[in-house]
């Protein structure tokens, strides 16, 4: 009778390391771009290989770096993200990833090429991952609010003939269920910080890139209650200034 002697270590292929997504964020806030990159480089899937702080250092790191997916804001000073996004996309998929949420801007952003649109507060760092990777393979991905925005601009354009493609986009999600989803994610996220209905408002008009004279426009109240809203949402958030406490507020510090 033979004996088959036992596999030695050498007889089994060495397992396949994953090689992570080589990602560009751009955002003009330098602590959101440093959060971010803490958040995405501190994996095995996902590094960053280089920031920038508007449109136009977005498109020359990624002529530099050739990365597999670039993130980018909508609004920033110099070159915004929407007049950078048509020559960004024929470098490498673009995920917009930013606070901003108008109908027309999620509209115009798909248009030219965008293959995802992530809302700050409406994801957690797995979904962004997750969505980054889908993103890089061709599968779009959008949040709630910036799918609401999306959903009310083809009901009112033509319900009829434009659900199964918004269905398509949406990653299969029915349209008809659309305008019953919440970010569960965000307002579960944002509800540890114990902001009251105001503060919560203040601080999205915070985080949205307002100063306190167009805060106290926009909510009917003087400068000196915005101050007063502001020191009290900086209390709870527990920071010192505004770029600070919109990072906490949008989940990215």
């Amino acid at each position: 009778m033979q004996y088959l002697n036992p596999p030695g270590p050498d007889s089994f292929p060495a397992p396949t390391a994953t090689v992570p997504l080589r990602l560009v964020v751009a955002d003009d806030n330098p602590v959101i771009r440093a959060g971010l990159t803490a958040l995405l480089s501190d994996r095995e899937d996902t590094t960053v290989v280089a920031e920038a702080a508007d449109g136009r250092e977005a498109y020359e790191a990624a002529l530099r770096h050739r990365p597999d997916v670039i993130l980018l804001d909508v609004r920033m000073p110099g070159v915004d993200g929407i007049s950078a996004l048509p020559h960004l996309v024929r470098l490498a998929p673009v995920m917009m990833l930013t606070y901003s949420h108008e109908t027309d801007t999620v509209q115009e952003a798909l248009r030219l090429g965008a293959g995802g649109y992530l809302v700050h507060g409406e994801f957690t760092a797995e979904q962004l991952v997750r969505a980054v990777r889908d993103v890089r393979e061709g599968r779009p991905h959008v949040t709630p609010g910036a799918a609401k925005a999306l959903l009310t601009h083809f009901q009112a354009s033509a319900p009829a003939h434009t659900e199964p493609q918004l269905s398509t986009l949406l990653g299969g999600i029915p349209p008809q269920k659309l305008s019953h989803m919440q970010s569960d994610v965000g307002q579960s996220f944002r509800s540890r910080f114990q902001l009251s209905a105001r503060e919560a408002e203040i601080m999205d008009l915070i985080a949205s890139g307002m100063t306190n004279q167009q805060i106290a426009a926009a909510c009917f109240i003087s400068e000196k209650t915005v101050k007063n809203h502001i020191n009290r949402i900086f209390a709870k958030l527990q920071s010192t200034s505004r770029s600070q406490a919109a990072a906490k507020w949008l989940g990215v510090a």
